[in-house]
């Protein structure tokens, strides 16, 4: 498999047209390899697919939803077309993951997060939010006034088009400032707690504050 996939990584160098199928064809591929080989070629839109979870369930239109709970007044349920009906917000950055690869100057587009906290009703001993996901393994957390920043969006577009599935679609959360493992994808769940919940990597040493030293987003 990783002979064939490189032969194709070589074609397209010499065919730039065919990017946006390969990196479908790519993450397509990686999502059934348990190698993990496919995350070492070369993606000409600079994101490659990687998840924690052996398996991670499509959600579309019909089927997803994104809660709102914890230590709020009033927990709420969204559906896509919910998030889509509220006003947007682009964030352009860089992103970048610890490992050092970079895709500057990304354009994401969605919900700031402080919009469906603030109708929420935070309570006063809301200190922090932890973020589920419909792999059913991942997380990750924030803390409450970093969550209010207006660069922290529930991205529902990239690359000016719907987030896809395999770039954690098609709702993620994107935090512009930090390194990209705090922009978890897949989001099904935001909840309000009274303290910093470390997340998936946090248990594995990552900083809990995963900022980005160079942090260059516009809102």
């Amino acid at each position: 498999m990783f002979s064939m996939l490189a032969a194709g990584a070589a074609g397209l160098v010499a065919a730039p047209y065919v990017q946006g199928g390969w990196e479908k064809i790519l993450g397509t591929v990686s999502q059934n390899d348990p190698t993990g080989l496919t995350g070492l070629l070369p993606n000409p839109g600079g994101f490659r697919y990687f998840s924690v979870a052996g398996s991670v369930p499509r959600k579309n239109d019909t089927n997803y939803r994104l809660t709102v709970d914890g230590l709020v007044e009033r927990p709420a349920t969204y559906t896509l077309d919910d998030l889509r009906a509220m006003p947007q917000r682009r964030v352009v950055g860089d992103v970048e993951c610890t490992d050092g690869w970079r895709v500057p100057r990304t354009p994401f587009d969605g919900v700031p997060l402080s919009h469906l906290l603030e109708p929420a009703g935070v309570r006063p001993e809301g200190k922090a939010i932890r973020f589920t996901c419909f792999d059913g393994v991942y997380s990750e957390s924030l803390t409450l006034a970093q969550a209010r920043r207006p660069d922290v969006l529930i991205a529902l577009r990239m690359l000016d088009e719907p987030m896809r599935h395999e770039h954690g679609g098609p709702v993620r959360l994107y935090v512009a400032p930090m390194y990209f493992y705090k922009s978890a994808k897949w989001l099904s769940g935001i909840t309000v707690t009274d303290t910093v919940v470390p997340g998936y990597w946090e248990e594995y040493g990552y900083d809990v504050d995963g900022w980005l030293d160079d942090a260059d987003a516009s809102v």
